[in-house]
């Protein structure tokens, strides 16, 4: 990991902190009536955060398949956006009080800055297989499913907040 990403991980820690208190200031947010991946689809803040919450420790997890491979066999790991449990996870969390979502993101981001740091090279140049995009290494699952994603959704919670004057 270089040390870009890592202050990349940093910056999205400070961010989220600081939409933390601009988010709980809007409440009550109403929750999306429809939120998977249907073309109507609509993410309120909660919904953003909920997912958010759940896919960092998720795609951590894939990460790790992938390490613990024997860097022979490509390991296949990931999901695509329309996986149930994925939806299911938002629908059950999006309720839970903003507190404890950026309490999770949070934590999630600096599991995320602590394991990519202590990866060796030989770890760190490993592949696996996704449903949809092929063989990534696990350099491209980070920058991708991870840094690059949470930015792209602490963007869209910034849209949300200007667009309902937060």
């Amino acid at each position: 990991m270089t040390t870009s990403d890592l202050d990349r991980l940093a910056d999205l820690r400070a961010a989220y902190s600081m939409l933390g208190g601009r988010v709980a200031a809007g409440e009550p947010w109403a929750l999306a009536t429809s939120f998977g991946t249907e073309p109507e689809a609509s993410w309120g803040p909660r919904e953003v955060l909920a997912h958010v919450s759940e896919m960092l420790p998720f795609w951590l997890g894939e990460m790790e398949r992938v390490v613990d491979g024997d860097g022979v066999t490509a390991v296949h790991f990931g999901r695509a956006s329309d996986d149930p449990l994925r939806v299911g996870l938002i629908a059950r969390d999006r309720t839970l009080p903003v507190r404890v979502l950026f309490d999770r993101i949070d934590r999630g981001l600096m599991a995320w800055m602590d394991r990519l740091g202590s990866l060796t090279g030989v770890e760190f140049g490993k592949s696996g297989v996704h449903p949809r995009l092929g063989l990534m290494p696990v350099s491209a699952m980070a920058e991708r499913f991870v840094i690059r994603h949470a930015e792209d959704h602490a963007s869209q919670l910034e849209e949300i907040l200007a667009a309902g004057g937060g």
